[in-house]
């Protein structure tokens, strides 16, 4: 075979670590909150080597700021998008990641209760409303993202706590329960000795 015959094979562009582009269509999902990200959102692609090959692993940018901060500066300090492509200030993502810094300080240990702000909420138990002002307990309850299961608060009324510790996807554990909820509140003795006396007894 004549030399000139053999053509060498073009190797593959390499990827660079980061890429932050509107998304193309619908069909990603953010590696963060596991939710779609939906075409022409902006998201941050961040380079992973594994034993099938090499690619991107997409989050929302948004979603990155709060929960990956330095990959998010890392693809500005490297101007990881296309020229003119609209991406928010620095700062303002920097801001995001405060934020939530900030709500993540200030989550309260459950179980606990509390008055309702408003008049919005239901009882996860019963499904009627809670009135504003009402007191009311939040509970842990199980719930799947993918491959992940986390532990969401709920809000249920005092006298439903029992039927709702029964159930199955109930994260709160019957034992240590009323030592808990004392702990975990704020309200003054006197309201939550009214709202455990409306819990009733629990056997564990």
């Amino acid at each position: 075979m004549a030399e000139e015959d053999v053509q060498a094979a073009t190797p593959e562009p390499e990827l660079a670590p980061y890429l932050l582009e509107s998304a193309r269509s619908s069909r990603s999902k953010c590696r963060t909150c596991r939710r779609k990200i939906d075409k022409d959102t902006l998201r941050l692609g961040i380079l992973l080597e594994g034993p099938f090959g090499t690619g991107y692993l997409w989050h929302h940018l948004t979603c990155a700021a709060r929960r990956r901060l330095e990959d998010v500066e890392a693809a500005y300090e490297q101007q990881a998008f296309a020229d003119g492509l609209q991406v928010p200030p620095l700062a303002e993502l920097q801001a995001l990641k405060e934020k939530a810094e900030q709500a993540r300080a200030e989550r309260k240990e459950l179980p606990y209760m509390e008055r309702a702000p408003s008049g919005r909420s239901k009882c996860k138990n019963c499904g009627k409303a809670i009135d504003q002002d009402a007191l009311r307990v939040v509970l842990a309850r199980e719930v799947s993202f993918g491959n992940q299961v986390r532990a969401t608060p709920i809000n249920v009324h005092p006298e439903c706590v029992h039927a709702e510790l029964e159930s199955e996807d109930c994260m709160t554990e019957v034992e240590g329960f009323e030592a808990q909820l004392r702990q975990n509140s704020t309200l003054e003795s006197s309201v939550v000795d009214e709202a455990v006396a409306a819990i009733g007894v629990l056997e564990g």
